[in-house]
């Protein structure tokens, strides 16, 4: 990997196992959430700091609609939160938020506030963090597809490149670096047409207890792989 290679330019975290982390410290499970949130933000600045362009987390995922009424509602208040108070505090060391998913199903308030925070971060250049919320890689790709058939787009003209002009924000680039923590070893509906080549990064380490040492060791592990994209 070359020198300007080092460094990926887009970060990709499945923010996993905040309910074991509460649950292994006798903690309801949603003092886990909470304390995974409070991470984000640490960890989404560091990121920056080292010379990330982009970070993108997967916080909602369209599946996580059928767990506990009570576990739903307090996720909508933990986004609300990050769309009010941790955005206004990213916002001001220069950092772009833009929101990945769709808004079926979301209150009205929270995906509000996840808008106003996009606006106000629009003219930011500090690194983008893109929040995946409410997010399917699965019905991100079928969404592009509709639009490319809805523009009258005939068959024989779909590339690649088309595709990945009609994802969710399409100016955020392919992942080189995806982050699993909490031992689980699976993508899970998460940036499937960005993370075609990216590199796997999996610890047990439970994402509240994901520090700045740790993403220094994961990118440490990136900088050893040898990235040939399908060549020699």
């Amino acid at each position: 990997m070359s020198d300007s290679q080092l460094t990926p330019n887009h970060v990709g975290i499945i923010l996993d196992g905040n309910r074991r982390w509460a649950r292994e410290r006798g903690l309801p499970t949603l003092e886990g959430h909470r304390k995974g949130y409070d991470n984000l933000k640490t960890i989404a600045e560091y990121a920056f700091k080292k010379g990330v362009k982009f970070v993108s987390a997967y916080i909602f995922s369209t599946e996580n609609w059928s767990r506990a009424k009570e576990e739903v509602d307090y996720l909508m208040q933990l986004v609300l939160l990050i769309a009010v108070k941790d955005a206004k505090e990213l916002i001001k060391q220069n950092v772009k938020i833009v929101i990945m998913g769709v808004e079926d199903r979301v209150p009205k308030r929270v995906m509000q506030a996840l808008k106003n925070a996009e606006e106000d971060s629009r003219e930011n250049t500090g690194g983008i963090l893109a929040l995946c919320f409410n997010y399917g890689g699965k019905s991100e790709i079928t969404d592009a597809v509709k639009k490319i058939i809805q523009n009258g787009t005939l068959a024989g003209d779909v590339t690649q490149e088309l595709i990945s002009q009609n994802l969710y924000h399409p100016e955020v680039p392919a992942v080189d670096l995806m982050i699993r923590t909490s031992g689980e070893q699976r993508l899970s509906n998460f940036m499937l047409w960005r993370v075609a080549y990216a590199e796997l990064y999996f610890t047990d380490v439970h994402w509240p207890r994901f520090d700045k040492a740790e993403f220094d060791t994961a990118l440490e592990s990136y900088k050893k792989r040898n990235r040939r994209f399908g060549g020699k």
